[in-house]
């Protein structure tokens, strides 16, 4: 199976909630293999665990007996039992977290966020779900720069529609990829 498969990134999603750590480190796939070998008695690499993270470059596929081995190390038979789990769920849920919706803000509300490393915001409610960007520090986004976002969720990956950016065409931009917002305020 393809490392790259929304299956393969929720079971890599689900073993990190476990073990309640991101895999981001040398040292963090070092103590997943322990964990692993710890719960199962099955020795699954901490350079394998790289490979299927995507921290270092290896083959696109992982191989179904690793894949079974992870699976095993979240309570499951194998991979086929994650994936008969997995189609069973909706993977929709309610928002518990803290967040804003774009729709309560009024013109003019100011929204500061901030994510890792050192990264802040400032961005102001135009109306219609668009903003635009009153402060940034040590961030790709500009002061001036403009947007559409319906929903901000603290611990989550900012999504950003239509940035537009000085002359260039409108994109899509995400904002804390991979630890999400560490502040969000409404100012």
């Amino acid at each position: 199976m393809e490392k790259t498969s929304p299956e393969i990134a929720e079971l890599k999603h689900r073993i990190e909630e476990n073990v309640q750590r991101k895999m981001k480190t040398s040292s963090d796939f070092d103590f997943l293999s322990g964990v692993i070998w710890d719960r199962t008695h099955e020795i699954v690499s901490a350079s394998t665990l790289k490979r299927i993270w995507g921290y270092v470059d290896g083959p696109v596929s992982a191989r179904r007996s690793t894949l079974d081995v992870l699976s095993q190390f979240l309570g499951f038979k194998n991979l086929d039992a994650f994936l008969e789990h997995i189609s069973q769920d909706n993977g929709s849920d309610r928002v518990t977290k803290q967040h804003i919706k774009t729709d309560e803000l009024q013109v003019g509300d100011s929204v500061f966020v901030s994510w890792k490393p050192n990264r802040r915001c400032m961005f102001r409610y135009l109306g219609d779900y668009r903003f635009i960007v009153e402060q940034a520090e040590n961030s790709k986004l500009k002061v001036g720069n403009t947007f559409r976002c319906g929903l901000f969720i603290l611990g989550e990956p900012l999504y950003l529609n239509d940035l537009v950016q000085g002359d260039n065409p409108p994109v899509a931009f995400v904002v804390g990829n991979k630890d999400g917002l560490c502040e969000l305020d409404k100012i």
